[in-house]
């Protein structure tokens, strides 16, 4: 009688992501001029990007620009940081840390891993 095998890796589709670029952030806070829609989206009207953000995260829009939204998404990627480099982010430019999130949900999306 046959033994049958047991699968103990599923099978990933989709193109193969190095580890370490899935536990970084795929932009730093200021590189706003790779994605300049989310940069100008985020500079002229910044409540859409707030709830674009929160919207992809499947959190209430009034939740988008908070540092909880921000250590939620850094603990979900396992990206290094603190509660409190998040706050310090979040308070001194919240338009760059908002921007920053957007730039790597969609990153993450065009890699398959969000």
């Amino acid at each position: 009688m046959a033994v049958p095998s047991v699968v103990t890796i599923q099978p990933q589709y989709g193109m193969a992501v190095p580890a370490a670029s899935r536990n970084m952030w795929q932009t730093g806070l200021m590189d706003c001029c790779t994605d300049c829609s989310v940069c100008c989206c985020g500079m002229f009207c910044f409540p859409c990007l707030a709830c674009q953000v929160a919207g992809d995260m499947n959190e209430c829009c009034l939740c988008g620009t908070s540092v909880a939204m921000r250590t939620l998404y850094r603990t979900r990627y396992n990206i290094p940081g603190s509660i409190c480099s998040d706050c310090c982010v979040t308070t001194c430019c919240l338009v760059c840390s908002v921007c920053q999130i957007k730039r790597d949900i969609n990153r993450r999306r065009e890699m398959g891993i969000f």
